[in-house]
């Protein structure tokens, strides 16, 4: 599956790096002494920030230490002296006193520590090995399951700093009258510049209930963005880079990409394990151990454990990507999680820093590249305190824009930490940039480019702009044209029309939706629209009912084969739905619809009605639809919405009556329909996406009504159809399909010499369709002889695909190779088929 997000995700890296965003030096020096002598010490090894490395080693009491990246944490270690850390600021970067305390730390019986990674014969004799085993042992749930109810907050601050920009690129036209962001910047040793550019701080307030039933909210009480307070789709974009992680899962989820957790139990069939060290870790003594996969071409990272000595607990850790990473458009990952443990069996969070690099060029150091970081504090947690229900309704303050009112004082008071001095300059340079035209230009030029649509004036965007051009054999050449209001992005009602002309047909469709939504709480919505058009039938079994529905004809602009098996579509359509409750929906749609060939000598239509031949049909239906996204993330609170990305399920039960009679409707019928689809993360064997659709026509209608099992007979990828089917090659009244998809992630490629280094990445699939035509359903077609279903046995067809195609940190490009398995004797069938798309994801 495409993942549609990602363009804004491409998008917003482009227009950063056109802003000229840079990172800080920063240089901070002080003086280490002994707490109890207050003599000077040397020897100690100092590391910057979350490097695993001692950036410098002491011959003196003083020290000095200078990075090109900004430097939050400075960490002390010496023998014999227990493991001091401190916190770096504006304020204390020059003259700062660290004072490191002798201490005397237990250690595993008959154990000897070692600093570089030892081999051993078998794990049994891998010290780290008993240890991990003990935290498999005592494997740890989150803290708030274990009581009747809880609050907490959370402080999200995400930043995006540009790196390795130099003199040349700021000295290009594109930044004439943008050159004072570089007013914020400062030079590192390289002689490059660095500066943040953009920052977003949102605040939550988190209820929960466990007893006697089990329920939570997490409610947006205040966020400030730089710059974009107006445009939530970049912030947006920001935060569907990151996955909430349990570092006690099996699998932790990257950009929804499964990687094996070094805490997981079955880590070491990934990672190799070496106890280096015992420390103190906020006064608690802990083993330190270093992990690093065993083979680096695959999808796992290296760090530090810091495993409590006496309840094994996991006090934190430090996860960082190896320099053979293969992610789309990432250089590198790291995160720093740190736990409490109150008790034996439980912990909870206390802080997560993640740090992403982007770029669209070069995994080189040098490249020029994006470095996106969040850090999420949890605190002022509170347990087992009486929690009205009416907390937990939803109510309709919570769903205007109040959250974005906070004015600076409530800032500076919400926040657990403050503001360092780059991150204040980024919401300065970002408020001077508002004022510049060149600057908006630039923003509108991204917005366009990650929504589809042109705004030409207050409300009126135009727009999709990806679907001005198509082309088919009954239109040939097709252009289409088409607009909507837009104020906000929380519009509570929208109006979307467009008009399209085939030079082939000579003649013009056109389409008109309007939506209103009453109520943002449980999104009650009407609307109603009518279109006149050629479509692609049969190219989906679980319909959208939306009068703009994409029309698969349109984008059809090569394929195998002639398709002259296309519909004209009158269609008038009315719908209401309602959000009962959060992420189930209950829609109803009222359809009015004439269907008829739109290429009479290709493609036969026509059936018998009491022994009349007719061409077109009438049909008046009524649709109940029940639709669930458990787990589902949304934002914004207007008619249309963001999702944000999850691996949440798609749950779909439609019922639809057809009414004879009604509008001068032809037929009564009645049809049950239900869809599940899910992605499935498999550890490191990469990503299953299954999908299950199944539905049964109770009564006898003619082909323009019956379900046509999806054939595509494009070149292109199109999810959930059959590749080496053709259209309307199976009809049936009852059928059910199942589509399983699994991308390996370089599983299986990575042990090939020289293949490894294209870093391509393989597919497998396999699809499968079975269903019954009743002798009355084929009979009331004129064409009846040509129409069957898969009912002597399962339908299938499989193959492998190779994608990850490309060059740099681009590779969007995805190779599919079908084989048709059975059916092999039918006239025209294709056995066999090489498919192509783009796929834009991580």
């Amino acid at each position: 599956m495409m993942s549609t997000n990602f363009l804004k995700y491409c998008f917003l890296y482009i227009f950063l790096l056109i802003t000229g965003i840079l990172q800080a030096q920063t240089t901070v020096s002080g003086k280490i002494i002994d707490e109890k002598t207050n003599k000077e010490i040397s020897g100690v090894e100092i590391f910057i920030n979350e490097s695993q490395k001692p950036v410098l080693t002491t011959t003196s009491g003083s020290f000095t230490v200078q990075s090109d990246s900004i430097i939050y944490k400075l960490k002390f270690s010496r023998k014999s002296f227990a493991f001091e850390t401190a916190d770096i600021s504006p304020d204390n970067a020059n003259n700062l006193i660290i004072k490191l305390s002798q201490e005397k730390v237990s250690s595993i019986e008959e154990v000897v520590i070692h600093n570089e990674k030892t081999k051993y014969k078998s794990k049994k004799e891998n010290p780290a090995y008993r240890i991990m085993q003990e935290v498999w042992k005592r494997k740890r749930n989150n803290g708030l399951e274990k009581f009747n109810t809880y609050t907490y907050k959370e402080y999200e601050k995400i930043q995006f700093d540009a790196n390795n920009l130099d003199s040349t690129f700021m000295n290009r036209k594109i930044f004439n009258k943008l050159d004072f962001i570089f007013d914020y910047a400062d030079s590192t040793a390289s002689g490059k510049m660095a500066l943040p550019v953009f920052l977003n701080e949102s605040i939550y307030e988190n209820f929960g209930e466990n007893k006697p039933n089990k329920k939570n909210k997490r409610l947006l009480v205040a966020q400030k963005t730089s710059g974009f307070q107006d445009n939530q789709v970049i912030t947006l974009t920001a935060k569907n880079l990151y996955r909430d992680i349990n570092i006690y899962d099996n699998t932790l989820n990257y950009f929804d990409i499964g990687f094996p957790s070094p805490v997981g139990t079955d880590g070491f069939s990934t990672y190799d394990y070496n106890l280096i060290d015992t420390i103190s870790v906020h006064g608690e003594n802990a083993y330190k151990i270093r992990y690093q996969p065993r083979r680096t071409e695959v999808l796992a990272f290296q760090g530090y454990l810091y495993i409590d000595t006496d309840s094994y607990a996991v006090l934190g850790a430090t996860l960082k990507s190896t320099n053979k990473i293969n992610v789309n458009f990432i250089n590198a990952i790291s995160t720093e999680l740190e736990y409490d443990n109150p008790d034996d069996e439980t912990f909870l969070p206390k802080k997560f820093v993640t740090e992403i690099e982007m770029t669209p060029f070069a995994k080189k150091k040098s490249a020029k590249s994006i470095i996106a970081k969040r850090s999420v504090d949890y605190y002022e947690y509170d347990f087992n305190k009486p929690l009205a229900d009416s907390v937990f309704t939803r109510k309709k303050e919570e769903y205007d824009d109040r959250f974005v009112d906070k004015d600076e004082a409530f800032w500076a008071s919400a926040r657990p930490d403050s503001l360092s001095k780059q991150e204040q300059g980024v919401y300065e340079m970002l408020d001077k940039l508002q004022h510049t035209p060149k600057f908006n230009r630039i923003v509108k030029i991204t917005e366009t480019l990650a929504s589809r649509y042109y705004n030409i004036t207050k409300g009126i965007d135009i727009g999709p702009i990806t679907s001005i051009y198509g082309k088919n054999e009954v239109e040939g050449d097709r252009i289409r044209l088409g607009a909507r209001t837009y104020f906000t992005q929380n519009d509570p009602w929208r109006i979307e029309f467009y008009n399209a002309y085939g030079f082939k047909d000579k003649q013009f469709k056109y389409g008109v939706e309007g939506r209103y939504m009453f109520n943002r709480v449980n999104r009650f919505m009407i609307g109603a629209g009518t279109k006149r058009d050629i479509t692609q039938l049969g190219v989906q079994l679980t319909t959208e009912d939306g009068i703009l529905s994409r029309s698969f004809a349109s984008s059809t602009v090569f394929a195998r084969g002639e398709n002259a098996s296309l519909s004209s579509v009158n269609q008038t359509s009315v719908f209401t739905s309602i959000e009962p409750w959060k992420n189930f929906q209950v829609r109803v749609d009222g359809t009015l619809q004439s269907i008829k060939s739109a290429n009479p000598e290709g493609f036969n239509l026509m059936y018998y009605r009491n022994g009349d031949l007719r061409k077109t049909v009438n049909d008046s239906r009524v649709s109940i639809s029940l639709i669930a996204r458990p787990g589902a993330k949304f934002s914004q609170t207007g008619v249309d919405r963001y999702e944000h990305g999850t691996l949440a399920p798609t749950i779909v039960l439609k019922y639809t009556r057809g009414i004879e009679g009604l509008f001068n409707a032809d037929f009564n019928y009645n049809k049950l329909q239900f869809m599940f689809y899910k992605p499935i993360l498999l550890g490191s064997w990469g990503k299953t996406l299954f999908s299950f659709e199944a539905g049964k026509n109770f009564d006898t209608v003619p082909l323009a009504l019956q379900n046509i099992i999806p054939g595509n007979q494009s070149y292109g990828i199109v999810p959930n159809t059959f590749a080496q089917l053709n259209y309307y090659e199976f009809v049936a009244d009852t059928y059910s399909t199942m589509h399983i998809e699994h991308h390996f992630n370089g599983k299986i490629l990575s042990f090939i010499p020289l293949i490894k280094k294209l870093k391509l990445r393989e597919v497998a699939f396999i699809r499968g369709a079975y269903g019954s035509l009743s002798d009355a359903s084929k009979n009331i077609n004129v064409d009846n002889l040509k129409y069957s279903a898969p009912d002597q046995q399962i339908y299938y067809e499989y193959g492998f695909g190779i994608e990850n195609i490309g060059f740099g940190n681009i590779r969007i490009f995805r190779v599919d190779f079908n084989w048709r398995g059975n059916y092999l004797d039918r006239p025209d069938a294709s056995k066999f088929g090489i498919k192509a798309g783009f796929q834009f994801g991580f």
